[in-house]
Parts: structure tokens; sequence; C-alpha cells
């Protein structure tokens, strides 16, 4: 089972930005609150699941737990925060993103 790390801290987004000169890294920006991010929760997991790629690192920042850490990654990658949102992060920089209902397994596949 593929794990996924859960980001707390800046120094761990820090972290994950310098491994994205490594590797793709795929950040997901979780509301608890929500019911959209639920579901695109749901999917997140499942693509990160059925990945076959071993390399790659898979995170969330729940955004209530760690509102910090959810504006200092915006900030630094030049995407306007949402949530739900799932990034792929590739050098330190979006590759790909995508918001709410956007957020599919097979669109996560195609990124």
């Amino acid at each position: 089972m593929t794990e996924i790390q859960t980001i707390e801290s800046l120094a761990t987004l820090d972290e994950l930005l310098e491994t994205s000169h490594r590797k793709p890294v795929w950040v997901f920006k979780h509301s608890l609150t929500c019911g959209i991010s639920s579901f695109a929760w749901t999917e997140f997991r499942r693509f990160a699941e059925q990945a076959s790629d071993e390399g790659t690192v898979y995170a969330v920042i729940e955004v209530q737990n760690a509102r910090t850490v959810s504006t200092a990654l915006a900030e630094r990658i030049g995407v306007r925060h949402q949530t739900p949102q799932a990034i792929l992060l590739r050098d330190a920089q979006a590759a790909w993103h995508a918001s709410h209902y956007e957020i599919r397994v097979q669109a996560l596949k195609k990124a």
C-alpha cells in the first residue's frame, strides 16, 4: 500500500519541494469539513494505491490543521490556493494541478 504522508510543517514542505527535483511529488490539499474534498480525497487515495511508480511521493495537507503550510505552498509555486486541490510537483514547480470535481483517478493518471 502506498504511503501518503501528512505535511504539518514548513520544514516538511521544504523537504518535499527539494525532493521534487529528483522525483515526482503529489500533494493533495484537503478540507476536513467539505463534502467535495472528501470525494476528491477518496479519488486521490485510489490513485495513489493504484500507482505503479514506487519512486513517487504522495502527501496531504489538512488545511484546517496546517493553514500556514497550505498558504506557503500556494505562494512558493504560484498556484492559487483551493480545496480540494491536487498538485503534481516537479523541480519545485507545479507541473499540473486540479481542484474540486476535476480530481479523478483518470485525470491524475494522465498527468
